[in-house]
């Protein structure tokens, strides 16, 4: 066989390879979102049997499951960065979720504080996505971008502590509130 011949067919097997590991990777990514539904499917129909807030808090684990796998199944099959943050933000979101229906078991400011807190926990978690994604993509200026990403994430972690920690105040009345308040204002930097 002749070098030429050799290449040809050492090229056309390449790209039959790459071909066949695409759609693999497809075949594999079809199949875990299918997955995921399923198993949603099967989760959902056990919360059933609950009520209440129990029953909230199911359902909120089960579509978090499903959506978690979902990303990162689409996280893996794309692998970029941008859908690895996507799939950080699903975590995320599943996390909130969750809380937020636990939340449901309390009354009061004690829930509307337990629902802050879930909030600052969701924004803490795509502030950090997005700076992962930024550090992780290739560019120039690439610093800039990351010091610029981890200062806005700041910024957003900053003000969603500072809404739980007025929310907390608001369990006070008169002088002990507007305390609360000043130390909060103080902490956060918030005029």
């Amino acid at each position: 066989m002749s070098k030429l011949n050799t290449t040809i067919c050492l090229a056309a097997g390449l790209m039959l390879s790459t071909a066949v590991l695409a759609q693999s990777s497809k075949d594999v990514y079809t199949g875990a979102k299918a997955s995921a539904e399923t198993q949603y499917k099967t989760e959902e129909a056990a919360c059933a049997a609950l009520n209440g807030v129990g029953k909230d808090v199911c359902i909120a684990r089960a579509k978090g499951r499903s959506n978690i796998a979902k990303a990162d199944a689409e996280a893996t099959y794309q692998g970029t960065s941008s859908a690895r943050e996507s799939a950080r933000v699903a975590h995320a979101q599943a996390t909130y979720e969750i809380a937020k229906a636990q939340c449901g078991n309390l009354a009061g400011n004690r829930n509307d504080v337990c629902v802050q807190e879930a909030e600052a926990a969701l924004v803490r978690g795509k502030a950090d996505a997005a700076v992962d994604r930024v550090t992780t993509d290739s560019s120039n200026d690439q610093a800039a971008k990351q010091i610029e990403a981890r200062q806005d994430a700041n910024s957003d972690i900053r003000d969603a502590d500072y809404k739980v920690a007025i929310e907390k105040c608001n369990a006070f009345a008169g002088s002990t509130r507007d305390s609360c308040v000043a130390d909060a204002k103080s902490q956060y930097h918030k005029s």
